[in-house]
């Protein structure tokens, strides 16, 4: 999208926003199985002109197919993080044999899938300061979620 020669007068920020958007929008469209109707009505409420409106409907309504074959394959829900277990790594030497006393942690986040019911473990290793940030963005999220149900 970014090399496209029509686009390029438009900051790449907002391309990028753009996309996320569309892509938003069709994939909620496939997973909700939204008839045409709703889809005009949903994008008539953004603003969207009819020619943009009823262009966007016939691509997705191309489509439609094999979006829902590909979310269908996905899974029905995400995973749902039961644990976390951590330790904290020390690298002593790197592989010249130089000193470099590198601490990281090695996390594991125990989710479960209930459509499959198994158990996968997802790995990570990080710094402390990419474990911080992580923990912050947790704490914005939990923030976010309250703020939401008190409405």
């Amino acid at each position: 999208i970014l090399d496209d020669p029509d686009l390029k007068d438009i900051d790449p920020t907002v391309l990028k926003h753009c996309h996320a958007a569309a892509a938003t929008c069709i994939l909620e469209a496939g997973r909700q199985k939204a008839d045409i109707s709703a889809i005009s009505t949903c994008l008539e409420d953004c603003k969207l002109d009819k020619e943009r409106i009823e262009q966007f409907c016939t691509e997705y309504q191309k489509n439609k197919d094999a979006l829902e074959i590909l979310l269908g394959s996905i899974g029905r829900s995400p995973l749902h993080i039961t644990d976390v277990s951590w330790r904290l790594e020390y690298q002593i030497k790197n592989n010249q044999l130089h000193k470099t006393y590198q601490p990281s942690y090695l996390v594991t986040l125990n989710v479960e899938n209930s459509d499959s019911g198994s158990h996968p473990d997802v790995s990570f290793s990080c710094t402390m300061e990419q474990l911080q940030d992580l923990v912050g963005k947790l704490k914005d999220a939990a923030k976010s979620l309250e703020r939401a149900t008190q409405m």
